[in-house]
């Protein structure tokens, strides 16, 4: 797959290892600019109506700095909303008026010498409120159902073919309704901002995936202009599409750093994660297979109603997987929204494509019985060269090898297909598969590269690491482009001073700004090819730039000079920099996607409903690796959020008041150590230069794609009860 040569590809260790095992790596919510102030945000408690303000008690405490109200709150450009288009920006709640829209909205901001002070001072505001009634129920919501204007990335309706030719040609059918239920996103380090003013120039340390966009989003909120704002966040701890948009937090961090002249802290708790930063929307899916008795499918329909909020449409792109999976030559997806009095919904990882595959992968397993045929013969008498709903060819795909690989490493060949025919005592024993996608997405990017005076580069982009090695990989990209030892190269990123790069979300950042860090090395290497043999006091001077290479950190001529760069550097009256701009080909006429394949095994005790999920074999196909032991590591934490997926994550919406009852990590399950066991990834080889110069697609989200659909295909092949409904709770197997 690799060059064994290449420094691209090998399993080193992550570069930022070191200082975050040892406490220096600082995260927003550790910047402390002197005279620093601190700040709580006071929140709805109803999900609908309009609020009155009390806070006189509050501004009488002593260490109280300043509150903001919609009282007082500064007038803003657009009233605060929709500054800029998601994803970057959301419809913001900035006290603006005194509506109230969901339980949990921020209505008041507390800014305090302490935390403590200020979260006492929040809690001595008197707050009244004249209800209104509120949209709570999905069910009694959809009555009301309509159609968005467009998904993130495509039309919410498309069909191709003739779907009712197709269905009327078909021998079997499959018809049912599947559902997934609201999340929230939970990273180890929750939405932070640190905000300073410097007369009118702002510095935000802020918890996010795009620096760029909470920059776009500050300036058009505020009306500040770009240049005078700057945003910095070094390290992510955990982002997974909830800190790719600019909240309200970060605007109102802002503006009472202003109004208070100090810096100030924003940082959220643990319970207000559910609501004022997104979450994963509930859906609702029809999905409906046609097939000839060989398997062969002639129509294909899947219907999806979710949730938004109020405020703003979300659409989750459920349809997208179906869109691209099997060929087929009739299909129609639709897409619904319900508005709800709830926070905006958002990405969550592998948006769409995750509850999506849920519902399509558990139809194809129903599929299969229905024609008594392998769930892995199936897919692959539907194997699709070209997406089916465009007609595009896939710039690369190797999914029949994904599914090769895994079935042989599961022992697939040796499964009883009758449903309660493996067990292991009283246990019953279920093995089901799915397949994995995501698309492959690229967005214009930059980086830049300096020969520093000791003979080392630096590289810079104002990208993101959430923690998937982004440090590691574009210094692994440099270095190969180069010709350097990986030592001698330094990446730098999270600073909008940097060189521009896009969001890092959709499984976008190796495949956007690795070809632009790598662009931005190969100039910087020939100019430092022609500086050497420009310099009179070069061992190369006047050589051909054609007999000149840069090999492990020297340069070498044909005949045998050499000379390192720390002594080139050292002659230097400016440093040798230089600039890479990479993006994606507008008129692209290829579909790129990733994908995978999965074979699940559980364990259910049929008299108490426990189920365990002792393996997961999967083996994907996502282009060329950057690194190995990252990209393992990737597709594991992938596949366990998966298994929460399908098997814990629920927000349970009390539909009396809009609050969520399970809003924190003690009642809002995820897995722990004892619930995860083997996982086997593995990968097929692939170098995708059709999609972009590195060969390389990203692999941030696939983990999550096909995980809850080969869990329940796995739970039916156990039990014979067929889950169609996240998560899979034991009373839905005991029932």
């Amino acid at each position: 797959m690799n060059d064994q040569s290449s420094i691209v590809g090998r399993p080193l260790d992550r570069v930022d290892g070191p200082l975050k095992t040892c406490g220096v790596a600082r995260y927003a919510a550790e910047f402390f600019p002197s005279n620093l102030a601190y700040a709580v945000i006071v929140q709805s408690t109803v999900p609908a109506g309009k609020v009155r303000l009390d806070v006189s008690a509050a501004r009488a405490m002593p260490g109280v700095v300043f509150i903001l109200t919609h009282d007082n709150a500064p007038e803003l450009p657009q009233k605060g909303r929709g500054a800029v288009n998601p994803p970057a920006g959301r419809t913001l709640s900035l006290m603006q008026d005194d509506d109230v829209h969901y339980n949990g909205e921020p209505i008041a901001v507390v800014v305090a010498d302490t935390f403590e002070i200020a979260s006492e001072a929040a809690s001595r505001i008197r707050v009244d409120y004249a209800t209104a009634p509120a949209s709570l129920s999905f069910e009694q919501a959809k009555s009301s159902a309509y159609k968005p204007e467009k998904l993130t990335r495509d039309q919410p309706d498309k069909s191709w073919g003739d779907v009712d030719a197709g269905l009327g040609a078909a021998a079997v059918r499959v018809d049912h309704v599947y559902t997934t239920s609201m999340e929230h996103h939970n990273p180890m380090e929750p939405h932070a901002t640190v905000a300073h003013w410097e007369g009118d120039r702002l510095t935000v340390y802020d918890a996010t995936q795009y620096v760029s966009g909470v920059r776009e989003t500050l300036s058009k909120t505020l009306g500040v202009p770009v240049e005078k704002i700057r945003v910095v966040d070094p390290f992510v701890g955990g982002g997974f599409g909830c800190k790719g948009s600019a909240w309200s937090h970060v605007a109102l961090a802002a503006l009472v750093a202003r109004a208070a002249q100090r810096p100030v802290k924003l940082v959220m708790a643990r319970w207000q994660m559910f609501g004022p930063v997104g979450g994963r929307p509930r859906t609702e899916q029809r999905v409906l297979l046609a097939a000839q008795r060989d398997g062969k499918l002639t129509a294909l329909r899947h219907d999806v109603i979710s949730h938004t909020s109020v405020m703003e449409d979300y659409a989750e792109a459920s349809t997208a997987p179906t869109r691209a999976l099997y060929a087929c030559e009739s299909g129609a997806v639709t897409q619904r929204l319900v508005k709800l009095n709830v926070g905006v919904p958002t990405f969550q990882r592998a948006p769409g494509e995750s509850t999506g595959t849920f519902a399509v992968e558990s139809a194809m397993d129903e599929l299969a019985y229905e024609l008594g045929m392998d769930p892995v013969a199936l897919r692959l008498r539907n194997y699709a060269e070209a997406e089916p709903s465009t007609g595009k060819p896939f710039t690369s795909k190797r999914l029949r090898e994904c599914y090769a690989l895994a079935a042989r490493k599961f022992g697939w060949a040796r499964r009883n297909p009758k449903p309660g025919s493996m067990r292991d005592g009283r246990q019953l024993i279920g093995w089901g598969m799915a397949t994995a996608t995501y698309p492959a997405h690229r967005q214009p990017a930059s980086a830049s590269a300096r020969l520093l005076r000791d003979g080392t580069v630096l590289v810079q982009s104002g990208t993101h690491d959430l923690g998937t090695g982004t440090y590691t990989i574009m210094t692994q990209i440099a270095a190969d482009a180069l010709g350097m030892p990986f030592e001698r190269v330094r990446f730098e990123l999270g600073d909008t001073m940097m060189p521009k790069a896009p969001v890092s979300g959709g499984s976008t950042t190796a495949s956007s700004v690795g070809p632009a860090v790598q662009e931005a090395c190969r100039a910087l290497r020939e100019k430092i090819v022609n500086a050497a043999i420009a310099d009179g006091g070069s061992p190369l001077y006047r050589a051909a730039a054609t007999d000149v290479d840069l090999r492990d950190g020297t340069l070498v001529a044909r005949n045998g000079r050499r000379e390192t760069l720390g002594a080139l550097a050292s002659r230097q009256s400016a440093p040798i920099e230089a600039k890479g701009d990479a993006k994606p080909d507008e008129a692209q006429k290829t579909a790129s996607r990733s994908f995978g394949a999965l074979f699940v095994e559980v364990r259910v005790d049929p008299a108490t409903g426990v189920l365990r999920v002792p393996r997961v074999v999967a083996a994907y196909t996502v282009g060329r690796l950057m690194n190995a032991k990252t990209a393992r590591s990737q597709l594991q934490g992938g596949i366990v959020w998966g298994l929460s997926q399908a098997l814990f994550e629920k927000s349970l919406l009390d539909e009396r008041y809009g609050r969520f009852v399970n809003g924190n990590l003690a009642e809002y399950h995820v897995p722990v150590n004892a619930d995860i066991q083997a996982i086997d990834v593995d990968f097929v080889d692939e170098n995708d230069t059709a999609f972009n110069p590195l060969g390389a697609r990203g692999i941030g989200e696939i983990g999550i794609t096909g995980v809850a659909g080969a869990v329940a295909n796995a739970v039916f092949h156990a039990t014979g009860k067929r889950i169609r409904d996240l998560p899979i709770t034991l009373d839905k197997l005991i029932a």
